[in-house]
C-alpha cells in the first residue's frame, strides 16, 4: 500500500483548471520525482499536499490522514508533511539553531531543552551543527538547504516534500544537494521531489514522473522517456533538457 494516494485531482483557480484529475501514489521511503514545463502544476500539486492550497475536488490520503477531509486538522496535518521550499524560507531574524527549534517548541510544545537537543540532533546530521550561531544571511545556499531539510526533519514528517530544492543553486550546491537527497533514500526517508533539474533527477531516481496541463502523462525512466515515449513533446522536452545538460 502506498503511504500517498492521490486520486482524481482538481484544483481550479477563477475556473481554469490547474490541476486536472491527477493520480499518483508514493510508497514509503522511496522517492518520487516530479517534472514538467512551466505552469504545468507541479507546485501547486506539492501545495495541495499539505493545503496550503485547498483541492477542489479528488482526494489526498497520507496514510491513515485524509488529507482532503474538511475536518481533517490541518495543523496537525502539515506536522507530518515537511516541507522544504524553493528559496528556503528560513527566518531571517533568527539564528540557525533558533530556526529549526521554533517549531519544536511552538507546534510540538517541547521544552527549550529538549527541543534544543532535538535540533542540533538534526543539524548534526547534516554537518551544520557548528554553524547553529550563524544567521542565514552568513550561510551559503548549500548550507540554508540543510538548515531548511533539517528544519522540515526535526518535525518526523511521514513524508519529505522538496519544492525545486536545486533552483536557488550553482552546479556545485547542487550535486551536493542531491548527495543529501540520496542520504535520505538510504535512511529510508519518503520524499516528493518538483524539479527542473535532469541532473538532480536522474540522480536521485530511476524513474520521474512527467505532469502535462494538469495530469500525469507519464511515469517512467528518463531514457526511455527522452527516446522511445510515444508522445513526441515529452520525448522534446527530455532530450532539449540533456542537449543543454540540465
Amino acid at each position: 500500500m502506498a503511504l500517498i494516494e492521490i486520486r482524481d485531482l482538481v484544483k481550479t483557480f477563477d475556473g481554469h483548471p490547474v490541476l486536472n484529475g491527477v493520480n499518483l501514489d508514493v510508497h514509503e521511503g522511496g522517492v518520487k520525482v516530479i517534472m514538467g514545463p512551466s505552469g504545468c502544476g507541479k507546485s501547486t500539486l506539492l501545495r495541495c499536499l499539505n493545503r496550503l492550497v485547498e483541492p477542489t475536488s479528488g482526494t489526498i490520503r497520507v496514510r491513515d490522514i485524509h488529507v482532503t477531509d474538511p475536518a481533517t486538522d490541518v495543523r496537525a496535518l502539515r506536522q507530518n508533511i515537511g516541507f522544504v521550499f524553493q528559496q528556503f524560507a528560513l527566518y531571517r531574524h533568527l539564528p540557525v539553531l533558533d530556526n529549526v527549534m521554533l517549531a519544536l517548541t511552538k507546534v510540538k510544545r517541547r521544552s527549550r531543552a529538549e527541543a534544543k537537543e532535538k535540533a542540533l540532533a538534526e543539524l548534526a546530521r547534516f554537518n551544520m551543527a557548528e554553524h547553529s550561531h550563524k544567521y542565514p544571511h552568513q550561510l551559503s545556499g548549500g548550507q540554508k538547504q540543510r538548515v531548511a531539510i533539517a528544519r522540515a526533519l526535526a518535525m518526523d514528517p511521514l513524508v519529505l516534500v522538496l519544492d525545486e530544492p536545486t533552483s536557488a543553486l550553482d552546479p556545485i550546491m547542487s550535486q551536493e544537494v542531491a548527495g543529501l537527497i540520496r542520504k535520505l533514500l538510504d535512511e529510508n526517508v519518503t520524499m516528493v521531489c518538483v524539479t527542473h533539474d535532469l541532473n538532480l533527477a536522474e540522480s536521485v531516481s530511476d524513474e520521474v514522473v512527467y505532469l502535462q496541463a494538469g495530469r500525469v502523462s507519464a511515469e517512467d525512466r528518463i531514457d526511455y522517456l527522452s527516446k522511445h515515449h510515444e508522445d513526441p513533446g515529452i520525448r522534446a522536452f527530455f532530450g532539449e533538457k540533456r542537449r543543454r545538460g540540465a
